[in-house]
């Protein structure tokens, strides 16, 4: 919100003198330096479905093989970066926006970034891909059912939305618009966290990233 103390036009004419400034370090120096190819793994899917579980576990992966990558958990985000954020429709889309462009930072840096966030909608994830060049995107769905992502409950969340105590719980009073064609597709309830986090290791691989 703009504070009723500062000229709107004032902002206005400052953002015009706001320039990109090019590094002389460059994307492609970095990504060689590190020895892999720079990418955004998504992971999207509901609470409880194993998101950070997984990312987690691909992240070990990827350390144990000498890669370079970063893990951007929702839950920390909300602590710091997004901490002025609620669960509204409005505010989830500008969570998701500003992850995206942290994300696009660590890409130019090099890194393989894991993202876990619930990112229900559809068009939030498109607009993250969006950012990035068509190779630096990759959606990872953990496709969990509801009911077996409600029988984890590790956090006691979907108890507290089924009483009303969490408006806009996504899978319960909000919806979430599961993806259409994701570069990976995982299922929690059928495989270990190993074998999930190899079957996104093995793509990485089969795909040259690293």
């Amino acid at each position: 919100m703009v504070s009723p103390y500062i000229n709107k036009a004032e902002i206005t004419d400052k953002s015009s003198d706001v320039v990109w400034h090019n590094s002389t370090v460059n994307h492609q120096q970095r990504a060689e330096q590190k020895q892999q190819k720079p990418v955004v793994l998504w992971f999207t899917g509901l609470s409880g479905s194993g998101k950070s579980t997984v990312a987690n576990a691909v992240e070990s992966q990827l350390m144990a093989l000498g890669k370079h990558s970063y893990l951007l958990d929702g839950d920390n985000v909300r602590h710091g970066l997004n901490k002025d954020l609620g669960f509204s429709d409005e505010d989830r889309v500008e969570n998701i926006r500003r992850i995206g462009e942290v994300a696009k930072l660590f890409v130019d840096s090099g890194a393989i970034v894991l993202t876990a966030f619930i990112s229900p909608f559809i068009s939030d994830r498109q607009q993250v891909r969006d950012l990035l060049e068509e190779d630096q995107f990759l959606e990872v769905f953990i496709d969990t059912p509801l009911e077996v992502c409600e029988s984890r409950d590790p956090k006691g969340l979907y108890k507290k939305a089924r009483s009303g105590e969490i408006k806009n719980f996504t899978g319960v009073s909000s919806e979430y618009e599961a993806p259409v064609s994701s570069e990976i597709h995982v299922k929690t309830a059928e495989f270990s966290i190993d074998g999930c986090a190899k079957q996104v290791v093995s793509y990485l691989a089969e795909k040259g990233y690293i």
